[in-house]
């Protein structure tokens, strides 16, 4: 069992974390026909349109309702009603998702007052509908913010009474799954002859399309009408730690039952998410997918011997962490580090002695005094890879100095096999081009090398 730690220092350096609002934000980009409207200041929103452009390199539509000082101090219902208006009217979504950042929470704006006063004094917004979840961005994490967006999501929208249809599946899937995940998640659901919802699908909006028309919101997802007949699913498949309050929710206002996958890289995890669906729809495992899993056991039997004992430091959001984790030390490595954003369920039970809730500069000083050969984190690490002269495996979000981020697979028993395959050929790599700056050499051996040959030393 890991001890868990939360840093204490008086500011973060080279955080690691992002905020709750951009995970809700993100969450709302899976919804299609959708405007994610940041209830804040513009540079609260700004900063989210950046950081996500730059990992999906792809156009992200995200309003604000531009707060300044005044309309901060005297209450930010005129700034929010005209946000509505202008959406609805430039936009016109079916859906308007509204999140909270910390300057209107520490305001204390009764949003949802505001939207009651807003349709009540403008009955054109009547054809839009409006969801808004608290997001204070001094709290929580990205993996919250989703988490929370979702929740209120299958809290608000679907139907009490839809009619039970015993082929359509329920998928929460959690903030760590990329649209390339969703996209295999799919084809194995489907492969039984079920139909899944992804509540959100990223998939249908960031997987890196070319539209056929400019359109001012998302460019798919999960429709408002998929959201209305959550209801009558036959299950609800939850994906990660983070989407149970979603998938309890959805179960007490529909009565849609539930199973929660805490992982789905790794050949147990995916086996208990192919048997689930086998049960659902009474149907055997296909053929392609029992292929699927003997290619897996090979991969994990090949790529064994460049994973036994190599100490790796992996920093991520927890349920991120927790799949990566688990299957690191499934193949032999040694989680030396762990390093999360915020409190899980899961950090107590990861395979490693002790998990940080801290920034980057944790995770380096950490990975420098445990001898890491190997470091995970995503884009921000990269420094710290520099510096201390190991290699870094990129994951989890941002990736902004790489493409093709929006089809990365890493669920599943051809994604686990990806990611075997990925980390197996980094970990060969720094073997076979390793010169004495990268590998410890005896003091005497390295002055008789230096003794020698002075210019290739």
């Amino acid at each position: 069992m890991a001890h868990v730690i939360e840093t204490r220092k008086a500011c973060s350096v080279n955080p690691l974390k992002m905020s709750q609002p951009l995970g809700a934000a993100f969450a709302f980009m899976g919804l299609a026909s959708c405007m994610p409207l940041m209830h804040g200041s513009q540079g609260c929103t700004s900063f989210g349109i950046v950081l996500l452009v730059r990992h999906f390199k792809e156009a992200i539509p995200l309003q604000t309702t531009a707060m300044n000082e005044a309309t901060t101090i005297m209450g930010g219902y005129d700034n929010l009603a005209a946000a509505l208006l202008n959406i609805r009217s430039r936009a016109q979504p079916a859906l308007i998702a509204i999140c909270s950042t910390g300057l209107t929470e520490t305001k204390g704006d009764d949003v949802e007052g505001y939207i009651k006063l807003a349709r009540a004094q403008h009955p054109e917004l009547a054809d839009t509908e409006i969801v808004y979840v608290s997001t204070p961005d001094y709290v929580g994490a990205f993996q919250d913010g989703w988490a929370r967006a979702v929740t209120q999501l299958v809290t608000q929208l679907p139907d009490t009474e839809s009619p039970r249809d015993a082929s359509r599946v329920n998928i929460l899937p959690g903030c760590h799954l990329t649209p390339g995940d969703l996209e295999e998640l799919r084809d194995i659901v489907e492969a039984f002859g079920l139909r899944p919802v992804f509540v959100p699908d990223v998939s249908g909006s960031l997987d890196g399309h070319i539209p056929e028309q400019w359109l001012g919101t998302t460019l798919g997802g999960t429709t408002l009408a998929d959201l209305r007949t959550l209801g009558g699913a036959a299950h609800t498949l939850a994906i990660g730690e983070q989407m149970r309050p979603a998938a309890q929710a959805l179960l007490a206002r529909t009565g849609v039952p539930f199973t929660l996958f805490d992982r789905l890289c790794g050949l147990t995890a995916t086996d208990a998410f192919v048997q689930q669906l086998s049960l659902i729809s009474g149907r055997a495992v296909p053929a392609r997918l029992r292929r699927q899993r003997s290619q897996l056991v090979d991969a994990m039997l090949d790529g064994h011997f460049h994973f036994g004992n190599v100490k790796v430091a992996l920093a991520a959001e927890p349920d991120l962490l927790w799949a990566a984790g688990s299957l690191l030390a499934e193949m032999g490595a040694e989680l030396a580090v762990a390093v999360t954003t915020t409190r899980s369920p899961l950090l107590e039970r990861l395979p490693a002695a002790e998990v940080l809730i801290g920034d980057l500069e944790d995770f380096e000083r950490s990975a420098a005094a445990a001898g890491c050969d190997l470091l995970m984190t995503h884009s921000h690490g990269r420094q710290a890879a520099q510096r201390l002269g190991k290699p870094l495996f990129r994951i989890g979000i941002p990736m902004f100095d790489r493409v093709g981020n929006a089809h990365i697979r890493q669920v599943g028993y051809r994604g686990t096999r990806d990611f075997v395959y990925a980390v197996g050929n980094l970990l060969m790599d720094q073997i076979h081009h390793a010169g004495p700056q990268d590998w410890p050499l005896p003091e005497s051996t390295l002055a008789a090398l230096q003794a020698a040959s002075p210019a290739t030393v």
